[in-house]
């Protein structure tokens, strides 16, 4: 109110803010005491304003007094990556990105202690990796070397060995995924690093793959398991679960409506249907696959798959 109207009288700030004088006062008396707030009487005026003869009230601002949800995410999530991270060549760096994280905490209302005590970052389902093959492939990525890796296949229960064209690592639900040029498949694939059971870094140079068209291949469909050929998922939710699924972003492009019954209809591209059958299945009997054909005979044969270990002789 001071900012955009020059001068409030008490009136004013009594009735939009709906205080009694009492309160209206302590507040006054917080905001000059404990904030610094420049605020002085105008005589002539008649009411309260910011003293121009003060050479910061051009610029003054209420301290952030609290985060945003990204703000606090972050800033708690490098915290606690900081805390775990495991002896390397950047630990006696560590201990001044943790002092300035520090700082950025202390800047709210509440210290930084308290903060940690009262609001926690859970770093769940993430997987460790061999530090000598997250090295090489990191290094191969950056310095645009061919690599020669063996993957193992958790549904097939299959080793290949693969040359490749490392592009990116991509961190993913808390998973690495290196994405590359596969030479053998002569396309565009993604690997879980945790399923790299080996790997040699090359001396020839990795072709390079224009960044559009990564993004065209691995992110135009659902999930880390996409492609550049998608098809149109058909959801239809409880109006249960809606409450849940309607808050939840599952694709850029997803596009969603409430029918008159309450029921949440949910529309998706997908390219390979594993990650997304996986999801729709956490949600049981809450959500029916309205289409494709293709996805719906796939998650009833799982269904069906499921009930016979629970209807066994």
């Amino acid at each position: 109110m001071l900012n955009s109207h020059r001068v409030v009288t008490r009136e004013q700030f009594l009735d939009a803010l709906e205080v009694s004088p009492a309160t209206f006062k302590r507040d006054l008396e917080y905001l000059r005491d404990r904030l610094a707030a420049p605020i002085v009487w105008d005589r002539e005026k008649r009411g309260y304003c910011y003293d121009r003869s003060d050479p910061l009230a051009d610029q003054y601002q209420l301290p952030g007094l609290w985060f945003n949800s990204s703000e606090i995410q972050a800033l708690l999530t490098m915290h606690v990556l900081l805390e775990n991270i495991q002896p390397g060549i950047l630990l006696n760096k560590i201990t001044p990105l943790q002092s300035r994280i520090q700082q950025l905490l202390d800047e709210s209302d509440h210290s930084a202690d308290d903060i940690r005590q009262r609001i926690r970052i859970l770093m769940v389902a993430a997987k460790r990796y061999r530090n000598d093959y997250f090295e090489i492939i990191s290094r191969a990525v950056l310095s645009r070397h061919k690599i020669i890796i063996r993957h193992y296949n958790r549904q097939t229960d299959t080793k290949t060995e693969r040359e490749v064209s490392p592009q990116r690592l991509t961190f993913y639900r808390n998973n690495w995924y290196l994405d590359s040029w596969c030479h053998w498949r002569k396309a565009i694939r993604s690997f879980a690093v945790d399923a790299i059971t080996n790997i040699q870094i090359k001396s020839d140079a990795a072709i390079d793959v224009d960044p559009e068209q990564l993004d065209k291949e691995l992110s135009s469909g659902y999930g880390i398991f996409s492609g550049a050929e998608t098809q149109l998922a058909r959801l239809k939710f409880s109006p249960q679960l809606a409450r849940w699924v309607s808050l939840e972003l599952w694709h850029p492009k997803q596009s969603s409506f409430f029918d008159d019954s309450g029921f949440y209809h949910l529309d998706l591209p997908y390219s390979q249907d594993k990650e997304l059958i996986m999801d729709i299945l956490k949600y049981g009997d809450g959500v029916e696959v309205i289409g494709p054909d293709s996805l719906k005979q796939k998650v009833a044969q799982r269904i069906a798959d499921m009930n016979r270990i629970y209807h066994q002789s």
